[in-house]
């Protein structure tokens, strides 16, 4: 039977061998991220969506098709405000057909 000061060591060291396996540090500023959905279906066309008017401090990001996998579909997702990043440019999602795929950019702030 283990003694009681060496069962608490062998818990917080297996707690801090836990805790080294999952930390993962903070990604550090970029001003691009991408990440990237490649599939064969191309999406449907726009839909037409009613701009409201300017909000300030935020800007307008268009609505766009999400690819559903589960469903084997697209899926709209409706357009959204945005808060403001001076001196940056917002770019909004958009798919790029590339070869015979067609690659989902999702929206992100460039200068």
């Amino acid at each position: 039977m283990l003694r009681t000061p060496l069962k608490f060591a062998l818990l917080a060291g297996f707690g801090l061998s836990l805790a080294g396996a999952l930390y993962a540090p903070p990604a550090t500023a970029r001003t691009q991220v991408a990440v990237g959905v490649s599939i064969g279906v191309p999406p449907p066309p726009p839909r037409y969506e009613r701009v409201p008017g300017p909000r300030r401090g935020y800007v307008w990001a268009p609505g766009y098709w999400r690819w559903n996998a589960p469903a084997h579909r697209h899926v709209w997702v409706g357009g959204y405000w945005v808060r403001m990043r001076p001196g940056y440019h917002y770019r909004p999602a958009h798919w790029v057909r590339h070869g015979h795929d067609w690659r989902f950019r999702r929206g992100y702030w460039g200068r």
